[in-house]
This record gives structure tokens, C-alpha cells and sequence, in this order.
């Protein structure tokens, strides 16, 4: 949450019954160290009192233009902040914004705002597909207006699921930390991560693999998406949540890993290979399973295809190229000679037997090497070590134009 550390961010809430939510996205902005100005239509009071959300920010509640000591506040409010945020907009907030009315305190703030705009549709499905409810919503589009949502899941009405839903605060939560962000150098870049392991089946129920747990890479993926990259992580086996924003793909073999990043490598800016194949399968897949009782078991196994190798001279030109190193002693050393074998722009490395490094756990130390220089980190959380890693790759952006 250090994205929206010190912003200043306008929550405006209209009338639906998905108000309740937009308390927990006060809440998580303002334990974030955000600034938070929340703004409410008549219709949203009858849904949640605005003692609630000024107990939770702090803060004094827009209700009225007719306000004492507030008779400018909604130029004010459309002015100054980072960023305004209407969760959630329903049909009828919606319409009034498309077409610039100013009849309340929130609609005013909107038509007299400088700041950017995220809506976060939210109603029946019947409203949503309604033909003025979707060119109300094109029409924000075309000014510029950001929209998230709606999810689709269990209605209030209890008519089923369809499309209508506000998405949950932790997503417009993330997408507040995207936007008020700088967005430079990764804003409409590709940005393709692996992340996880690969497993090679020995019969259909056992599988060689590795202690890759994912961490580091859906760090990464999620710093990138923040920064303002498109991203696609390409995941193998890990149960880890999904970041937010990301385009998923989900691998099992070293043999999937190389298809899916073959496919996405001629429009990358940026890869990322954060994943740990399995360096060995195999030779032959049993179809059932060997029983136990049959005694030991010799495995024959022979080395994958290694992957980022793979990709030199089908690289996209000018495109950042980063490898990681886990290795057991002397990991700067064995990282420089992948740099220079694999023709690589940047290579990560640890050491997998330093406690509190290396994979299944939150943590690592790394040694980021270039063809010039390397900079040590300390030992620290992975998703600080994303951002390291990611305030390199900016550098080489902005280098190779």
C-alpha cells in the first residue's frame, strides 16, 4: 500500500447496496496512508450513515452543496485530488455524469473535476444491459473516464447472476495504487513473467519438481501491473492468489512453459523468467502407476529444454531481457556466466542454502548482475526485491528508448 502513501484520493458513493463496500475501500486507502475525502449522494445515506465513513478516514463527509463553510468544496475536491473514485456508480449516477449535470455535491464535483476518474459500476444486470446505460458508459470512455467492472456473481435481487455486480475492495484498491502511480517507463509495455515450478509426470500420480513456490514471480508480475505494464504471468503449479490485473497462464511441464512463452515472446518488452523448471524429466512416463510393493525404483532422467536459452535471436529488438540464478555457492560468478551465455540483460541471483532465502520462503538476497556492474541487496521481503529488480529493468526502458 506505499503506492498510495501521502496521495489524496476522493471517494465518491452513490445510492446502491453495494455501499457497504466502498467502507472497506475507505478503510484499506486510508491504513494505506492516503488522504481520503469521501462524498456521498442523498440516496447513498440511506444505505450507509456518513459517521461511518468519517470515523474510518478521519475525516469530514461530503453530503450537500448547501453545506455551511463548504460553499466551494466540490471545486476544490475536483481539483486537488490524485485521484476521485465513485464506488459504487450506479444507472442513475452514471447517467448524470454522461451528461454533465451538477444537481448534488458528488455530479458537481465531477463536472468541475481535473483529476483523473474511476468509476465502479454497480447494479441489476436488466440496468446494466439497459441501451442508456451502456452509451452513458461509452460516452465516459471516450472522455477518458476509467471504468472497473462490473464482476459478474449473485445479485442482490436475488434474480440469479449476470453482470452487475461492484467489484470487490481489494481490486479497486489495487487499481487506486495503479493509477496514482507514475507510470513511466512501463505504462503500454508487455511485461511477461514465468513464476512457479514445472513438473515432469514419472508415472500419472508421481512427478519430479522442485521447492519453487512462485513468490518471486507473482511479486514481480504484481509490481509490473502497478507500474502500469500490461501483464502476462505464465505460472506453473502454485497456490498462491492470483495478482491482480494479470493476464494468467497456466503451465505443467517444461515442454508447456517453452509453447506458452513462445507464444507471448514476439510482443515482450519485457520477460521476466522468475520460474524453476524442472532441469531434468523423465526418460520414459510409466502409464500406471508403479505400485510400491514391486520394490526399489530405478529412474533414468534427462535434461528439459532450457528455456530462456531458447528464445536468443526470436527476441523482440530492444527488449529487456532478465534470468534468475539460483545456485548453492559463488551465485554472482555463476550468474555472470549465464549473462554472457544466454545473452541476457540482467541476471538475478541468490544462493538457495542461505537461510531465509531462496524459494518457500517470503524473503530473499539477491545480487542483481549487468554487463557492467551488480548491486547487492539485503536480506528483505520479495515483493521489495520485485521492485529492486524492476527499478533495473525502468533503466534499461528508458536506455534503450
Amino acid at each position: 500500500m506505499s503506492n498510495v502513501a501521502g496521495r489524496h484520493v476522493v471517494l465518491g458513493v452513490s445510492g446502491g447496496i453495494a455501499s457497504y463496500k466502498a467502507c472497506v475501500v475507505a478503510r484499506r486507502l486510508t491504513e494505506g496512508g492516503a488522504t481520503v475525502d469521501v462524498v456521498m449522494t442523498a440516496a447513498a445515506t440511506e444505505f450507509v450513515r456518513p459517521l461511518v465513513f468519517e470515523a474510518l478516514t478521519g475525516r469530514p463527509v461530503g453530503t450537500s452543496l448547501w453545506e455551511a463553510g463548504r460553499a466551494l468544496e466540490h471545486i476544490r475536491l475536483g481539483r486537488a485530488p490524485d485521484l476521485i473514485v465513485v464506488a459504487p456508480a450506479t444507472a442513475h449516477l452514471i447517467a448524470r455524469a454522461a451528461q454533465g449535470l451538477a444537481d448534488d455535491v458528488l455530479t458537481s464535483i465531477l463536472v468541475a473535476r481535473r483529476s483523473p476518474l474511476l468509476l465502479c459500476p454497480a447494479m441489476n444486470d436488466q440496468m446494466y444491459a439497459h441501451p442508456e446505460t451502456r452509451k452513458n458508459l461509452a460516452t465516459l470512455q471516450s472522455r477518458g473516464v476509467h471504468l472497473l467492472g462490473p464482476a459478474v456473481g449473485p445479485l442482490a435481487c436475488g434474480e440469479g447472476e449476470g453482470p452487475g455486480r461492484m467489484v470487490e475492495p481489494e481490486e479497486i484498491v489495487a487499481h487506486v495504487e495503479r493509477l496514482v502511480r507514475s507510470a513511466a517507463p512501463f505504462a503500454g509495455r508487455r511485461v511477461v513473467v514465468t513464476a512457479g515450478p514445472t513438473r515432469e509426470a514419472i508415472d500419472p500420480v508421481r512427478v519430479v519438481t522442485n521447492r519453487s513456490s512462485g513468490r518471486m514471480g507473482y511479486a514481480l508480475a504484481r509490481a509490473a501491473w502497478l507500474r502500469g505494464a500490461d501483464v502476462t504471468l505464465i505460472s506453473g503449479p502454485s497456490a498462491l492468489p492470483l495478482p491482480i490485473g494479470v493476464d494468467v497462464v497456466r503451465v505443467e511441464t517444461t515442454a508447456d512453459l517453452r509453447a506458452a512463452v513462445d507464444g507471448v515472446l514476439p510482443d515482450a518488452d519485457v520477460l521476466l523468467m522468475a520460474a524453476a523448471p524442472a532441469d531434468y524429466r523423465p526418460s520414459k512416463a510409466l502409464d500406471a502407476k508403479a505400485p510400491r510393493a514391486g520394490g526399489a525404483m530405478a529412474l533414468a532422467l534427462e535434461p528439459t529444454e532450457d528455456v530462456l536459452l531458447a528464445t536468443a535471436g526470436r527476441r523482440k529488438k530492444g527488449a529487456v531481457m532478465v534470468g534468475f540464478a539460483l545456485e548453492t555457492g559463488d551465485a554472482p560468478a555463476k550468474a555472470r556466466e549465464k549473462l554472457a551465455r544466454k545473452r541476457l540483460d540482467l541476471v538475478v541471483a541468490n544462493d538457495a542454502s542461505e537461510p531465509g532465502a531462496g524459494p518457500e520462503v517470503p524473503t530473499n538476497r539477491v545480487t542483481i548482475v549487468w554487463a557492467d556492474g551488480e548491486i547487492e541487496l539485503p536480506l528483505q521481503g520479495k515483493d521489495l526485491v520485485a521492485e529492486a529488480i524492476l527499478d533495473r529493468v525502468a533503466t534499461l526502458l528508458t536506455a534503450h528508448g
